[in-house]
């Protein structure tokens, strides 16, 4: 005797209604981050919080429309998207090159955008298209991982020399060892490759604290510096990263209360951007900070639960490319701003300040909703 089963598609709704909640935790935290410098600057306490509502709204509707687009559509083209996201890297040292804050990295083409959002984009589609064809020879095999890395390494070096974006460089890189990683049989090359890249941080670290290299040699190494010895660059380089954490240290346990922090008012430079996370502990103390960091560990949770189920390789690395992704940057953020690495701009994703950003990690969130209306209940 025969039963008709019937098929139910799967929505992952955590996943959808963490990332509304992060979001709109995130308008809140701009507006209050921002308020006093926006009001001196543009005279409009709300400039950044309308700026950042717009790119949340259009993000909104992208997650929307692709959640609903068989994610399939993007195999074939990964490759030409991949090769964009370079080209529009390599737009930023033409005339459309744009500079802020002394840094040259957005095109202006009627809004302003940042490429290296595209190319992390356009790193996971790739590597989500290849691996899931040539998994084992571009993991498994000597030649394929050195393809798999060289094929990482430039987008990243790109980055890198092109914007001097060293943040989203290694989170490029990082992507895509993420992803090989996951489909690799064998632990040794990473392992091998994490070593030498801890050895090579040690020697830099050692050599500039030696005199050996000059911190005049690069801002870089002047960065370095003030991260070990933050008090010494009070005046300077280790300004922001020292006010940082005046604003940590002052919120307590439960914080000053939401729009009351001290230190947003002209004391943290870029309140609102890469240390948007230091006044979050300064208004809603360690409780807040522990309760963002909670929620982005249930959005790496449903990410796994949508990998592991996922009906093929395809729909599995793309969420494993973009877990990698917003995984490497929340970590890389929280340890600028506690100064456990040297500084160097990263945003918190969903939270902090920038259109872009928020607009492809959307896009983002949208392929692996479209992931998961794929699983059959």
């Amino acid at each position: 005797m025969s039963h008709d089963r019937k098929v139910r598609r799967y929505m992952d709704y955590s996943l959808f209604f963490t990332v509304i909640f992060l979001l709109l935790f995130g308008l809140i935290m701009v507006y209050s981050a921002s308020s006093y410098e926006s009001s001196l600057k543009f005279d409009d306490s709300a400039f950044y919080l309308k700026n950042q509502a717009k790119a949340t709204a259009l993000g909104f509707i992208t997650v929307l429309i692709v959640s609903r687009i068989n994610y399939h559509v993007f195999q074939k083209p990964a490759l030409p998207i991949y090769l964009m996201s370079l080209f529009l890297v390599f737009l930023v040292l033409t005339p459309l090159g744009v500079t802020k804050n002394g840094a040259r990295r957005w095109l202006d083409v009627g809004i302003s955008v940042q490429p290296a959002e595209i190319a992390k984009v356009g790193v996971i589609l790739l590597f989500a298209a290849c691996l899931s064809k040539y998994g084992k020879k571009l993991s498994a095999t000597l030649p394929g991982f050195i393809i798999s890395m060289i094929v990482a390494g430039i987008p990243a070096g790109m980055v890198l020399i092109i914007t001097s974006n060293l943040s989203s460089a290694i989170i490029i890189f990082g992507i895509a060892m993420v992803m090989i990683f996951v489909c690799s049989p064998k632990t040794l090359p990473f392992v091998l490759l994490a070593l030498l890249a801890v050895g090579a941080a040690v020697l830099l670290v050692y050599m500039v604290m030696n005199g050996i290299i000059p911190e005049e040699v690069s801002y870089r190494m002047a960065r370095i510096r003030a991260w070990l010895q933050p008090e010494a660059y009070a005046s300077g380089t280790g300004y922001q990263t020292l006010q940082s954490l005046y604003s940590i240290g002052s919120g307590g346990i439960f914080g000053k209360g939401l729009g009351q922090s001290t230190q947003k008012l002209g004391f943290v430079p870029e309140a609102q951007n890469d240390m948007i996370f230091s006044i979050i502990c300064e208004e809603l103390g360690l409780f807040g900070a522990v309760a963002v960091m909670v929620m982005f560990i249930i959005l790496i949770w449903r990410f796994v639960i949508i990998a592991n189920n996922a009906p093929d390789q395809f729909g599995a690395f793309i969420v494993t490319g973009v877990m990698a992704h917003i995984s490497i940057q929340v970590i890389l953020n929280i340890a600028v701003v506690t100064n456990t690495i040297p500084n160097t701009g990263i945003t918190l994703p969903f939270i902090s300040y920038g259109g872009t950003s928020i607009l492809f990690l959307l896009f983002e969130i949208g392929l692996c909703l479209s992931v998961s209306r794929s699983i059959e209940v």
